[in-house]
């Protein structure tokens, strides 16, 4: 099993910055890979961020590309996801994953374990 615990959430206003972290304990996970996903109300969760925690390689949701940037300190066996130029559609529960593969996927149907959430708010 692995537990995963987000923080760094919060109130921001439109154009300011957030970083959100993501702790895993449990199993080994340094050769699966980590996602940020996000869910606004009444919407369906959607993919925006993940990456390779055995190559470091990236993907991102081409709404957040050149704004938000993931990475990983694997000595920690922490994610984080810096967000930059926040937007109000940004507003949202943003949930961290690990998916059982190596490289990074979008796919939601890999990511086999859920962190509990943390509100992200960018008032405009």
């Amino acid at each position: 099993q692995v537990q995963l615990v987000e923080s760094g959430g919060g109130l921001v206003q439109a154009g300011g910055s957030l970083r959100l972290s993501c702790a895993a304990s449990g199993r080994t996970i340094n050769t699966y890979s980590m996602g940020w996903f996000r869910q606004a109300p009444g919407k369906d969760r959607e993919f925006v961020a993940t990456i390779s925690l055995s190559y470091g390689s990236t993907d991102y949701a081409d709404s957040v590309k050149d704004r938000f940037t993931i990475s990983r300190d694997n000595a920690k066996n922490t994610v984080y996801l810096q967000m930059n130029s926040l937007k109000p559609e940004d507003t949202a529960v943003y949930y961290c994953a690990v998916a059982l593969t190596t490289a990074q996927t979008r796919e939601i149907k890999w990511y086999a374990y859920w962190g509990q959430g943390t509100q992200v708010t960018v008032s405009s």
